[in-house]
């Protein structure tokens, strides 16, 4: 494998990203509606006399750009194979020299770049008006950043949006439609959830210790589905039976 060659593929698939609106605003327009929900929603406890809690739960909603970092990847992951299949702009690519370990490469880093940067613009936008409304509110220093929201934002996030593009690349390698493949690719968002309800109800807690614990269970999730993803990336079965 050649070093330039992946970063050849992410570039292209990064100008054929760039001209679908309607997965631009979703990635983009989604961590930073998230961010201004929630920084309104901090603004309105303070108002109300609630500020004893909020920093704590400033975490959990800091853990809800994990579960983004889980599902805009799915997207653009899903959509670089099924959708160049559609469009008849695989199948050249496909022809080349090039290796399966190249194209599953530079097509993960096109899917990762854009998703884990709009996340952390979206948490960085929160945690700023987070810290100026609870330093205005009384609670007399700025909360983030922290060791908290850096595990997460900078570990977890990263790790669960390559385990997202690696679940959507097995998915768009064995079905011929983007709807199916995003759909299956989506479910991987379930676990990171449910990790965010058990901490709103108290059962996990989302200390520095459980959460490196949780991003080394995610590696290990991330490492065997790299190689399954390699093993289900048959290109001369995407060139000879999908119709």
């Amino acid at each position: 494998m050649t070093t330039w060659m992946p970063w050849k593929i992410a570039r292209k698939e990064l100008k054929v990203i760039s001209r679908k609106r309607s997965i631009i605003f979703y990635t983009v327009g989604l961590p930073l509606l998230i961010a201004a929900v929630f920084s309104i929603v901090v603004k309105n406890q303070i108002a109300h006399g609630i500020s004893a809690t909020i920093s704590l739960g400033s975490e959990s909603i800091i853990y809800l750009f994990v579960i983004l970092a889980t599902v805009l990847p799915s997207t653009i992951a899903a959509y670089s194979i099924v959708g160049e299949k559609i469009e008849k702009t695989l199948e050249p690519l496909l022809a080349t020299p090039t290796t399966d370990g190249e194209i599953l490469l530079g097509k993960s880093i096109a899917a990762f770049i854009p998703p884990i940067l709009s996340t952390w613009i979206g948490a960085s936008i929160f945690m700023a008006a987070t810290d100026y409304i609870l330093y205005n509110g009384g609670l007399g220093y700025y909360y983030f950043p922290n060791w908290n929201a850096g595990v997460m934002l900078f570990l977890l996030a990263p790790l669960a949006a390559i385990l997202s593009i690696e679940v959507a690349v097995i998915a768009s390698s064995r079905v011929s439609d983007v709807r199916g493949a995003n759909q299956i690719a989506g479910l991987m968002f379930i676990p990171f959830v449910a990790v965010f309800f058990a901490g709103v109800e108290g059962i996990f807690t989302f200390s520095i210790g459980n959460l490196l614990i949780f991003s080394g269970i995610v590696t290990i999730a991330d490492v065997v589905l790299f190689f399954l993803s390699k093993s289900t990336f048959k290109r001369e079965e995407i060139l000879t039976k999908w119709k």
